[in-house]
């Protein structure tokens, strides 16, 4: 369980992930997994837009459920929560943020078991990390990408740093995003063929860094542009320059136009 926030209050209007206590037919009583477990309570009439004629179809014991804070009762300590409220974009990011909190947890789990560090010491290496990064998985998310580079300036031991990194890499696939497009191309020029291929071909290898870009031969004249690299906004700005290179490189002479393909991420925590 994580009890990161334990001893502190969750406040109304945020999104929280519970574990089921116990169903009445009034409502749902919780704990908040990210509160030390502290109570809550899930009224029948914030379950469901419409009337609910089984609470029981709901939800069971110890299932999960993402739930938003409707009042939070600090004296008392009561936590009156909403599930009709939750939107289906919130849930999904909650989930996710979950999941990577407990993966990240899992992976420093395994580090402890292999420093010889205190405990005190490797509570501050983490509150550096997470201060750096703003949180524990998007730490070691850099770990696993860019080594003990990542942690430049954090001034921590190298025990910890060698440990953390063989780790991350061990357990944390960086995650990559691909978007693509299709592209028709013609030209009227004497030796237009050729001109479309010295422009692909030039287009193709513009590459940096890390990132790649793939363009293969989708049947005359379309070209299929594909894209991946180590976050969105790079591969969406190295497709704005790959286009602009193939429009360019067409001259007067050239006919170009190009219609976006679905996008998509893989690897890292979802």
């Amino acid at each position: 369980m994580m009890t990161s926030e334990q001893g502190s209050m969750p406040e109304p209007g945020e999104i929280v992930v519970c574990t089921v206590r116990e169903i009445t037919s009034h409502g749902i009583y919780v704990n908040l997994d990210q509160y030390g477990g502290m109570n809550g309570f899930l009224h029948v009439s914030e379950i469901s837009t419409g009337w609910v004629r089984n609470i029981e179809r709901v939800a069971r014991p110890q299932q999960r459920l993402v739930l938003k804070v409707i009042r939070a009762d600090r004296t008392r300590k009561e936590i009156d929560l909403s599930l009709r409220q939750v939107t289906n974009e919130e849930r999904r990011a909650k989930v996710i943020e979950w999941k990577r909190a407990e993966r990240a947890q899992t992976i420093m789990n395994a580090v402890r078991k292999k420093v010889s560090l205190e405990e005190k010491q490797l509570n501050e290496c983490v509150t550096k990390m997470v201060e750096q990064f703003g949180s524990l998985y998007a730490a070691l998310e850099m770990a696993a990408k860019k080594g003990e580079k990542a942690f430049a300036g954090l001034e921590l031991p190298q025990e910890f740093l060698t440990v953390v990194v063989e780790t991350a890499t061990e357990k944390i696939v960086p995650p990559k995003y691909e978007i693509g497009a299709i592209v028709e191309v013609s030209s009227k020029a004497p030796d237009g063929v050729q001109q479309i291929k010295k422009t692909l071909l030039a287009a193709a290898s513009s590459s940096p860094g890390s990132a790649e870009i793939k363009i293969t031969y989708a049947g005359a004249p379309r070209y299929r542009i594909r894209i991946t690299a180590d976050d969105y906004k790079q591969a969406e700005k190295i497709m704005a320059s790959v286009l602009d290179k193939v429009k360019d490189g067409l001259g007067k002479h050239g006919a170009f136009n190009f219609k976006r393909e679905i996008s998509r991420k893989y690897g890292g925590a979802s």
